[in-house]
């Protein structure tokens, strides 16, 4: 019976320190004031919906681009041509540049 009251107190004293600690690490945390919050809130939401935007306008190109090889078009084939010749000559000098 006293073994089992120890560890009911052990692991009781084990939360109220657990709080305890949790407390005293709360204390040191710079909390941002409600004027710094909005401004870093909206900041997200811009970068988030730009990044939503450049990504729908990509694949859209690239779903354009993809369509117009698979039928044959000439004005699709010599885009992804001058694309690929583009990115082929960005990588090299990129390289060069290391």
């Amino acid at each position: 019976m006293a073994k089992a009251q120890t560890k009911e107190r052990k692991r009781e004293w084990g939360v109220v320190r657990y709080l305890r600690e949790t407390r005293a690490e709360l204390s040191k945390v710079h909390w941002p004031s409600q004027e710094e919050a909005r401004n870093l809130t909206i900041l997200v939401l811009v970068v988030t919906i730009g990044m939503a935007a450049l990504l729908g306008l990509l694949d859209f190109f690239f779903s354009w681009e993809l369509a117009g090889v698979i039928d044959g078009q000439a004005v699709q084939l010599m885009i992804a041509v001058i694309l690929v010749v583009i990115i082929g000559a960005g990588m090299t000098w990129m390289a060069r540049q290391e």
